[in-house]
């Protein structure tokens, strides 16, 4: 009887330790939606964005990509993400899919523009950098091709 009852106390400081553990780490990766609005835009290749990359302006993160999908009609990948509601993006803002090192995670930047009227939630982005496959790059340039050898 009395281990069972050392087992039991055992099996709930674990699961004590396992809630803490899932607080913490929620907390610490900032999963929290926040207030913002969300924006769109479309891009022809977004090689290692998906949901939850950072978004962000001057190096800061000021959002998360929300979703990700396939335009059926153009083909091309568009991506949802949410800012921050103090940041004010002027309507020329580009958007550019950027890496943080040679083998480093991909993120979302954004690019002001200069105009004075402001993105509003639901906007799209018109103006986008696609992804850099770094691959073919040095594979191009370790073998001196390029695409006019062809």
């Amino acid at each position: 009887m009395s281990s069972n009852l050392v087992e039991s106390l055992i099996g709930a400081l674990v699961l004590l330790v396992a809630g803490w553990f899932l607080v913490f780490v929620y907390d610490r990766t900032d999963m929290t939606t926040g207030d913002g609005y969300t924006l769109t835009a479309r891009f022809d290749q977004i090689d290692g964005i998906g949901v939850g990359s950072d978004v962000r302006l001057a190096g800061i993160k000021v959002g998360a990509v929300t979703f990700s999908r396939l335009d059926p009609q153009t083909f091309q990948a568009v991506l949802g993400f949410t800012v921050e509601s103090s940041v004010e993006l002027p309507v020329d803002t580009a958007a550019a899919v950027n890496q943080e090192g040679l083998l480093g995670g991909k993120y979302l930047s954004l690019l002001p523009g200069g105009m004075e009227d402001v993105l509003a939630d639901g906007d799209e982005i018109e103006e986008t950098q696609d992804s850099v496959d770094l691959i073919s790059l040095f594979g191009k340039f370790a073998t001196g091709g390029s695409d006019d050898d062809k």
